[in-house]
């Protein structure tokens, strides 16, 4: 394999993988990446086993060839470089030589043939969706996925499609749950009536995709994987297996208490006064008179907070206690100016939502005060 290639192609390239490659070396194959040269194309191949990725870009290739080698000596060498051409040249061994004007190095390689075999795709069947849409939901969800490993089910977020143009996710902890569904317009139906669960670590990765490329994404279900595609990239998740809880019955219905806040005054008072709440548990209590909600922390150790905020409330006096981080990361994942924020008593979840946007909704269990 030899061949010359943009320096910035390269970095784009190799940039995708950095997250993907296993670096806790259960399996030290995969540290690295695969490349392949052929037909005026550098491909590159990642997987830790759990996602996978591809992608490609155009570069002279003057003998095809492929090699494995470490993703991240390859991309710290590149970015070092100096912009313009670099010269990647598979020796004996397979050792690759890298090379750039009076610079020259070689990096250990090992044979294509001892990389995993990568998973395949029909690529039939994809859903269109615009990456504004597929990062919000993200955005709405991945912060309430358990990282509780004996409850392998809960790892990830919920997809499933509920009618022919309805997509909802849904993620819980145990502690909150969150579910987000929008409308996309489609006759396609990829998760044929049933639900999936796609593993945080694949998310994130899907949304740095949406991060760096505007636009219509291709997504699938196919078999035990996720597929997520836009132009020469390819990202492919496997599933979870396992029955995600039916999540329907964790949303309380029937609520007696309305609260109507400020967004920013709620989220600005919470970070104030929970600086002095106990660092495990992060208890704020939220006391409600007519028009008036106060917020208090106490830490012996630390000392404690309170501060006073306008809220449109006329239901009896009542004092509830919450995990301020809860409440923080909603408030973090909603637009609107205003949040809706329904309770029972002290001891029943509470329900927030943006005010004008009742497809979002976020459960949060109370804290015993």
């Amino acid at each position: 394999m030899k061949l010359e290639i943009d320096k910035k192609d390269l970095m784009n390239l190799i940039g995708k993988t950095q997250n993907i490659v296993e670096k806790r070396n259960t399996m030290p194959v995969l540290v690295n990446v695969l490349l392949e040269a052929d037909e005026g194309v550098l491909r590159v191949f990642a997987t830790d086993l759990e996602v996978s990725l591809t992608d490609s870009v155009k570069a002279k290739v003057i003998q095809p060839g492929k090699v494995a080698v470490s993703a991240k000596s390859l991309f710290e060498i590149a970015k070092e470089l100096s912009d313009g051409t670099i010269q990647l040249h598979k020796k004996e061994n397979n050792w690759l030589e890298i090379k750039q004007g009076k610079y020259l190095s070689k990096i250990v390689g090992i044979s294509a043939d001892e990389y995993p075999v990568f998973p395949t795709s029909e690529g039939t069947g994809f859903l269109k969706i615009d990456s504004e849409v597929l990062r919000d939901m993200i955005d709405k969800t991945i912060y309430s996925v358990s990282n509780d490993e004996t409850r392998y089910h809960l790892n990830g977020v919920f997809f499933e499609q509920k009618d022919d143009q309805r997509y909802t996710m849904v993620a819980t902890d145990g502690h909150r749950l969150c579910l987000v569904s929008r409308q996309i317009p489609s006759s396609k139906t990829i998760t044929q009536g049933q639900g999936v669960i796609i593993p945080r670590k694949g998310l994130h990765e899907v949304k740095k995709l949406l991060e760096a490329l505007s636009g219509e994404f291709d997504i699938t279900i196919e078999g035990s994987q996720l597929i997520v595609k836009k132009d020469s990239t390819t990202l492919m998740i496997r599933l979870i297996e396992g029955k995600y809880p039916n999540y329907q019955q964790f949303i309380p219905t029937k609520l007696t208490q309305k609260i109507r806040i400020n967004r920013e005054a709620f989220l600005t008072s919470l970070k104030r006064v929970s600086l002095l709440a106990n660092h495990k548990s992060k208890a704020v209590t939220l006391s409600l008179t007519h028009g008036k909600m106060e917020i208090a922390s106490n830490n012996p150790e630390l000392g404690d907070a309170k501060e006073e905020i306008e809220v449109g409330y006329d239901g009896k006096d009542m004092k509830i206690g919450f995990n301020a981080k809860y409440i923080t990361d909603v408030l973090n994942a909603i637009n609107d100016e205003e949040v809706d924020f329904e309770i029972n008593d002290q001891l029943s979840p509470g329900l927030m939502r943006p005010h004008n946007d009742t497809s979002y909704t976020c459960v949060v269990m109370p804290m015993r005060i």
